[in-house]
C-alpha cells in the first residue's frame, strides 16, 4: 500500500520562510490577526487526518471502485469513504477557507492550498468530492442572488451538501458553445431543464444528503455559441422553505464512467429530464458565471497533481534506500550486505532529484498563488488587487497544464524507480500514474490551457501580464545584483527571462499573418514559461538556504535541489525555444487525407 507522510518542515519553509505569508496576511484586514503558529497547527492537524483517515482509504478505494444501481440512479462510494467524510465535516475542513457571513472560517485560500495538497497526496478520488464543492461555493458566492446564497451557502460550507460542476456534453467536449441541453422557463421562477452531461466528477454519491449541480443549458432564444449559455443551480433533492430535503429532483445518474484513474470518484453520465434548476445570474451570462467555478478546478487540479507527485516520491525514495542491486561504480556502498541499495546509482538519483525538484517548485508556486488569490480578493489597495488578479489569471493556465505535465513525469520516474515492482498494484505506484494521467485531460486539456496561457493572457493584453510576472523576476535579479552566492542561480533565470520577452513578440509577429502559428507555438510556450515560474521560485528557494546553510542539513539540501535544478531541469527551455521557433509549416503541411 506504500505510505504517506506530510512532508510539515518543506511545506514550513515555504511558507514562513519563503513567502513570509504571516507578514504578508497582516496587510488584509480579515486575515491580519494570522500567525505562524495558527498555521503550523492547521496543517498539522490536516496531515494526521490525510495520512491517518483517507489514504489508508486510498487503494482499496480505487481497486473497489464506485457501483451503480441502475434502477434509483444511486451511486454509493467504496468502502470507507462517507465514514471519512462524515469525520471530515464533523471537524470543519469544508469551511476553512469559506466567509463567516455563510458559517465559514475565513481562513486564507493559501492555507486551504496548504490543506488540499495533503488530502491530494492521501486520496484523490476521495478529495475530489469535497473539492469541488469549494468550487461551487466560489461561483455561488461571486454570482448567486441573496436568496440562493441563503439557501445553498451554508450547506454547502459546512459540507453537509456536495456540489459539482455540469459543462461536458458528448458531442462537443471542450467546445462548449455546441451545447444542447435546455432550459424553459416554469413561469414561477424556476426553469425545466433537460439535456445529458458527461465526465461529471462526483455527479452521484451517497458521502453527503444532497448534491447541489451547477448546469450549463440554453434558454429558448439563446444566441448561437458560448454567448447563449446560461447557467442553473439544479439540486438532487429540491431544498424546502425551512433548509431541509425536499422532493427528488429529475436529475439522475445514467451510468459510470469506466475509466483508467481515480476509480474511488464517481464520473457519471449526467441524465436531466425536465430537472428543476434556478437561473444563476443573467440569461446568456453563465459562461462568465461558470469561469469562477472552472479555474478554481484548474488550480485545484494543479494541486491533485503536486499531491500525487510528493507522495509518488516519498515511497520512491523509501524503496530506493532498501532495494538492492548491483554495486556503485565507485565501489562497495554496502559492504556488508550482498548488494548496494540502488540510491547510489546515478540515474536513480537523476530520478529522484526530478521528482524532488518538481515536487519543491510546484509547492512553491500554488502557495504563491494561493497568496496572491487572498490579496485579490482581501487587500485594501484597489492597486494591489488589480495587480495580483492579472497574475492569478496569467497562471492559472500555467498551475494546470504545466503542472500536471510535470506531475506525470514525476509518478511515471517513481514508478520507474520501484523496476517491475512499480507495475504491480500492490506497491501502488502504477495507480499514482494513472490517476496523474487523468490531470492532464480534464477540466480543460492542457493543449487548451496552452491556447488560453499564449492566445488570451499573454498576446491578448500585448503581453501586459506577463509584464507583470517579468518585473517581479527583474527585481529579484537587481536586488541580489551584488551577491556573488547568488550568480549560478540568477544568470540563467535573466538569460531566460530575456528569452522569453523575445520570442513571445516573435510568436505575436508571425500570428499576425498566420494565427496557426499561436497552436503551433502554445505547448512548448507553456512549458517555456512553466520553468520560467519555476527557476524564479528555485531562486528564492537558494536565496534562503545560502543564507541559512549553516543551520543544518534541511538547508544543504535545499542548496544541492536547486542546483540539480537549474543544472539537468532548465536547459530544457532551449528546446522549447527551439520548437515554438520552428513554426507552424511542418505541423500544417500534410493534408488531413495524408494522415
Amino acid at each position: 500500500m506504500g505510505q504517506y507522510t506530510a512532508p510539515l518542515r518543506d511545506m514550513q519553509f515555504v511558507l514562513h520562510e519563503v513567502l513570509n505569508v504571516e507578514a504578508e496576511l497582516k496587510a488584509i484586514p480579515k486575515h491580519a490577526e494570522m500567525d505562524a503558529d495558527t498555521i503550523n497547527s492547521i496543517a498539522e492537524e490536516a496531515g494526521k487526518f490525510a495520512s491517518e483517515v483517507i489514504f489508508p482509504l486510498n487503494q482499496s478505494g480505487d481497486e473497489e471502485g464506485c457501483t451503480l444501481d441502475k434502477a434509483t440512479g444511486e451511486v454509493k462510494a467504496p468502502a470507507g469513504f462517507a465514514a471519512a467524510y462524515a469525520q471530515y465535516v464533523e471537524a470543519g475542513w469544508p469551511a476553512l477557507a469559506c466567509s463567516s457571513d455563510f458559517g465559514g472560517q475565513d481562513l486564507p485560500e493559501v492555507v486551504n492550498n496548504v490543506l488540499y495538497e495533503m488530502l491530494n497526496s492521501a486520496n484523490q478520488s476521495w478529495t475530489m468530492y469535497p473539492g469541488l464543492t469549494h468550487g461551487a461555493y466560489a461561483a455561488l458566492v461571486a454570482h448567486g442572488t441573496p436568496e440562493q446564497k441563503a439557501a445553498y451557502l451554508p450547506k454547502l460550507v459546512s459540507g453537509h451538501w456536495t456540489g459539482t460542476m455540469c459543462l461536458t456534453e458528448s458531442h462537443c467536449g471542450t467546445d462548449l458553445g455546441m451545447l444542447r441541453s435546455k432550459a424553459e422557463d416554469n413561469g414561477d421562477g424556476s426553469y425545466a431543464i433537460t439535456g445529458q452531461k458527461i465526465f461529471i466528477s462526483s455527479g452521484e454519491h451517497d458521502l453527503a444528503e444532497n448534491i447541489i449541480h451547477l448546469v450549463l443549458a440554453r434558454l429558448p432564444d439563446a444566441p448561437a455559441g458560448t454567448k447563449g449559455i446560461s447557467l442553473f443551480i439544479v439540486p438532487k433533492f429540491i431544498p424546502t422553505a425551512d433548509g431541509g430535503l425536499g422532493k427528488r429532483n429529475t436529475i439522475k445518474c445514467g451510468a459510470l464512467e469506466h475509466k483508467m484513474g481515480i476509480h474511488g470518484n464517481a464520473t457519471c453520465v449526467m441524465n436531466l429530464d425536465g430537472a428543476t434548476g434556478w437561473l444563476v445570474g443573467e440569461p446568456h451570462k453563465g459562461l462568465n458565471a461558470m469561469f469562477v467555478m472552472m479555474n478554481g478546478a484548474r488550480l485545484g487540479v494543479g494541486m491533485q497533481s503536486l499531491g500525487l507527485a510528493e507522495t509518488a516520491y516519498q515511497n520512491s525514495v523509501a524503496y530506493a534506500k532498501d532495494r538492492l542491486q548491483m554495486r556503485s561504480l565507485t565501489g562497495k556502498k554496502a559492504p556488508d550486505k550482498p548488494a548496494d541499495p540502488i540510491i547510489v546509482h546515478p540515474d536513480v538519483r537523476r530520478m529522484l532529484l526530478t521528482q524532488k525538484a518538481h515536487v519543491e517548485g510546484a509547492r512553491a508556486f500554488t502557495y504563491w498563488t494561493g497568496l496572491m488569490i487572498d490579496k485579490e480578493h482581501g487587500h485594501p489597495d484597489e492597486k494591489v488587487r488589480n495587480e495580483m488578479g492579472d497574475l492569478v489569471a496569467l497562471l492559472t493556465p500555467i498551475v494546470k497544464g504545466f503542472i500536471t505535465e510535470q506531475s506525470y513525469v514525476s509518478t511515471t520516474l517513481g514508478m520507474q524507480v520501484f523496476g517491475g515492482h512499480g507495475y504491480i498494484k500492490e506497491w501502488g505506484m502504477e495507480q499514482y500514474v494513472r490517476d496523474a494521467r487523468i490531470n492532464m485531460i480534464y477540466e480543460g486539456t492542457n493543449g487548451i490551457q496552452a491556447l488560453d496561457l499564449l492566445g488570451r493572457k499573454v498576446l491578448s493584453d500585448m503581453g501586459a501580464k506577463l509584464t507583470k510576472f517579468g518585473k517581479l523576476v527583474t527585481e529579484l535579479v537587481k536586488a541580489e545584483s551584488g551577491n556573488e552566492a547568488m550568480k549560478e542561480f540568477l544568470g540563467p533565470l535573466a538569460a531566460l527571462g530575456t528569452e522569453v520577452q523575445k520570442v513571445t513578440m516573435e510568436i505575436g509577429q508571425k500570428a499576425m499573418k498566420n494565427p496557426d502559428e499561436v497552436g503551433a507555438a502554445s505547448v512548448p510556450y507553456m512549458h517555456l514559461l512553466g520553468h520560467f515560474v519555476y527557476a524564479y521560485f528555485w531562486a528564492r528557494m537558494a536565496k534562503v538556504a545560502l543564507e541559512k546553510q549553516g543551520e543544518g542539513e534541511f538547508y544543504a539540501t535545499k542548496l544541492t535541489t536547486a542546483r540539480f535544478y537549474f543544472a539537468k531541469m532548465l536547459p530544457e527551455t532551449a528546446m522549447n525555444l527551439q520548437q515554438i521557433r520552428a513554426g507552424a509549416d511542418s505541423l500544417m503541411a500534410l493534408d488531413a487525407a495524408s494522415f
